[in-house]
């Protein structure tokens, strides 16, 4: 026999829940895609603002088209840079750097700020071959703890020389939630570290999201596919 009960659970959902529903699906689908083209945006004319008073009037397409496009600005930004980082490579320009350097080291306040935008620039903008390896899961800050980290190098030298383990030691860089630029460098033996199949990117989602998004859009209470 029915009651009113079931047919309370057998009701459809009216008109406003199911608008509502799509509603905040579409809110889901659309934020990331707008957010990302009005920064992109913003950027782009922030760019502008900077670069075109810059620049002579003769070379600004709007003298010529009469219409102000937005990313020119960006354009002549990174012909400069490449300008000025193709001159950096000679001779000359490295001699140049080399004395303006000089310059700028001999100024007390000058040279603490120059120093410190110079270290950020290299770290964050240098080109070089070596990246981590792997991700990984390792015991910390004690045992029954376990931590995501990236295997970046074997350890070397004076570390390995002198650190009391009968194995090699690998250098895993251990980063905090939600910003993974900062962390800490320790050093595991090998035997103590669990290599994970997901790729140095979606190990790098997983800390910046506190453990939300997971490698793949996969459910966290599903084993991942092979």
């Amino acid at each position: 026999m029915n009651t009113p009960f079931d047919d309370e659970h057998l009701r459809k959902p009216g008109i406003f829940a199911r608008l509502r529903s799509s509603f905040l699906t579409g809110i889901v689908v659309i934020s990331p895609v707008g957010l990302t083209v009005w920064l992109l945006w913003t950027t782009i004319g922030w760019v502008d603002s900077v670069v075109l008073p810059l620049v002579p009037q003769t070379f600004q397409p709007e003298k010529y088209i009469g219409i102000n496009l937005r990313g020119v600005g960006v354009i002549f930004f990174l012909m400069f840079t490449m300008l000025v980082g193709w001159i950096a490579k000679g001779l000359i320009g490295r001699s140049l750097i080399g004395f303006a350097e000089s310059l700028v080291l001999r100024m007390p306040v000058v040279r603490s700020i120059y120093s410190g935008i110079k270290q950020i620039s290299e770290t964050v903008f240098a080109q070089s071959d070596r990246s981590f390896e792997k991700a990984c899961l390792i015991q910390y800050p004690r045992q029954g703890i376990w931590a995501i980290g990236f295997i970046s190098t074997t350890a070397r030298g004076e570390i390995s020389d002198k650190a009391e383990t009968t194995g090699r030691l690998q250098s895993v860089f251990v980063p905090t939630t939600p910003n993974p630029t900062s962390g800490f460098l320790l050093y595991f033996p090998e035997d103590d570290i669990i290599e994970l199949d997901m790729s140095v990117e979606d190990a790098a989602k997983l800390v910046i999201s506190a453990g939300l998004v997971y490698p793949n859009g996969q459910d966290p209470s599903q084993a991942p596919d092979t």
